[in-house]
């Protein structure tokens, strides 16, 4: 039977999204901890997220005690995520905002963006805005914890990649696929191609969209950090999130997350 088809943008279905990416927390809600335990000398209590969406972390970062907040460019994201801290007791902290561009108020003593959020900024400007307005919203010793897929060194115009995976919650389930459409080495974006095929008890739909990536190599990288010398690199990981487990990053790396510390 063939699914009917929304053109949409995913991020305006944050129930879908939420099950689709939050699915899989646990390992990042305790590596989140971990890193800040061992690599901010301070107690941390207040903890930031740019580019939250529905706050898969952060209603959990709350529940365990930490005050949380965080901004993202969708209001329909921005407002799940504020409804379910509310019906879980907390504040509603989260506010429609660019990651490359905002302030706070109070600084905060972490924060993290951990999977790929960040390569929606498509510009090195934006991306060296995006790392230095989370150093200037972040206390002196504080961590950022930036997690994101690199491409290989020797990655030529054929570049392809594509995921295909299933979650599901009750009577919910979504099955996702996401592909590389075009990749342009010039201006190191990827288009990227997104299908959610929703399964609930009365109907079946695929929710079709197509999003840009910036493209990163370890080299890149590399060039970003050091073009905003608030940060240090202290410690890179992949995505298995094993505190007890660095890794060294080569060409050949795709997988990592870079803890920051704040000069």
């Amino acid at each position: 039977m063939s699914l009917e088809v929304i053109n949409g943008h995913l991020y305006d279905y944050p129930k879908y999204y939420d099950l689709v990416f939050g699915s899989d927390w646990k390992a990042e809600f305790d590596f989140v901890q971990d890193c800040c335990k061992k690599f901010v000398k301070k107690p941390v209590k207040r903890i930031f997220e740019p580019a939250c969406g529905t706050g898969r972390l952060m209603y959990k970062l709350a529940d365990a005690g930490f005050e949380v907040a965080g901004n993202d460019l969708n209001p329909k994201a921005v407002e799940f995520c504020n409804k379910r801290l509310e019906k879980r007791g907390h504040a509603p902290t989260a506010e429609v905002g660019d990651m490359s561009d905002f302030t706070v108020k109070k600084k905060f003593d972490a924060a993290f963006n951990m999977i790929n959020s960040f390569r929606h900024l498509t510009t090195e400007k934006q991306a060296v805005g995006h790392l230095k307005c989370v150093a200037e919203a972040i206390k002196q010793g504080g961590i950022f914890i930036l997690g994101l897929h690199l491409n290989p060194a020797d990655v030529g115009d054929d570049y392809e990649a594509e995921e295909e995976w299933s979650a599901r919650r009750g009577h919910l389930q979504v099955n996702t696929r996401l592909w590389s459409m075009e990749y342009h080495p010039k201006t190191r974006t990827e288009l990227i191609g997104f299908t959610y095929d929703v399964y609930t008890p009365s109907k079946q739909f695929r929710i079709e969209d197509t999003t840009t990536f910036r493209c990163y190599t370890r080299k890149h990288m590399q060039q970003l950090i050091k073009k905003v010398p608030e940060w240090e690199l202290v410690e890179t990981y992949d995505f298995h999130y094993d505190i007890d487990d660095p890794i060294v990053v080569d060409d050949d790396t795709e997988d990592v997350v870079y803890i920051l510390r704040k000069k």
